[in-house]
């Protein structure tokens, strides 16, 4: 048996000013079996998760860099 989706999530690349999201969201909508698309406008909380990102990774990369003398 196969599953059944009731929505998909797309993430984009970079983020994009609402104006340019306006093609994109048109071509999204003319492809079969589209009911609606929204853009998710850019909150706080999504600054505070790339800069979580973004220390985690510094700190794995300090740690290949700067291993520890033992």
């Amino acid at each position: 048996m196969t599953d059944r989706y009731s929505h998909l999530t797309v993430a984009l690349e970079q983020d994009m000013r609402s104006d340019d999201a306006e093609t994109l969201i048109s071509a999204i909508k003319q492809i079969r079996g589209v009911l609606a698309v929204t853009g998710n406008p850019i909150t706080g909380s999504d600054w505070v998760a790339e800069q979580r990102v973004r220390m985690d990774l510094t700190e794995k990369l300090w740690a290949v860099l700067q291993p520890k003398q033992s």
